[in-house]
């Protein structure tokens, strides 16, 4: 049987463009994060919390389409720390939801690295992986996704998981819904050819 279209390979690819995809993890505590705000003067402001470490550790990515530049942010919420399997299972997730060649741009961490990723680059060819210098998260978009995320949640006082993890999903959803947030997040990135 015969189809239209092109062909996946690297010829395409090149005529294509690629998806960029800037990846990061962060991890969200139940003890809330403190920022500065108003108060009555001569009233220091209080924020009465219980002492409690759970946490929610969260993997996105900021995308940009290689043709228009529309930009996406998608993310996976785990209870515990993030591992090479959670990383694989997120960029399987990505690659369903993007046609074409994708480039991955992260940091150099351990769970960036590895047989199950490297495993993972064999079987899906149209997945390249590239990393940022050592020590320069100025130069990750996703970081500024997890700074207006962290400034969002500021000063808040969740009493559970499930209320952090609700708090964090319309952070995140709003943040999404806002191209111009976005583009700011990559504007503000140290990255020479944006």
């Amino acid at each position: 049987m015969e189809t239209g279209g092109l062909a996946p390979g690297k010829k395409n690819a090149a005529r294509l463009g690629a998806h960029l995809v800037f990846v990061d993890e962060s991890g969200f505590l139940l003890i809330p994060t403190v920022r500065r705000t108003w108060a009555p003067r001569g009233q220091t402001p209080i924020i009465r919390h219980r002492y409690r470490r759970d946490k929610i550790s969260v993997i996105s990515g900021v995308s940009v389409s290689p043709r228009r530049r529309r930009m996406g942010l998608y993310w996976r919420f785990h209870a515990k720390n993030i591992q090479h399997a959670e990383v694989c299972d997120f960029l399987r997730y990505r690659l369903r939801h993007l046609r074409g060649p994708v480039i991955v741009v992260w940091d150099n961490g351990k769970i960036h690295r590895g047989d199950p990723i490297r495993a993972l680059c064999c079987r899906v060819p149209r997945l390249r992986l590239e990393h940022f210098p050592s020590y320069a998260p100025e130069l990750n978009p996703d970081e500024g996704v997890w700074n207006l995320a962290k400034a969002r949640l500021a000063n808040g006082r969740p009493d559970n998981v499930e209320d952090l993890r609700r708090s964090l999903a319309d952070s995140l959803r709003t943040i999404a819904h806002s191209p111009s947030r976005l583009r700011g997040c990559i504007r503000h990135a140290d990255l020479p050819f944006f």
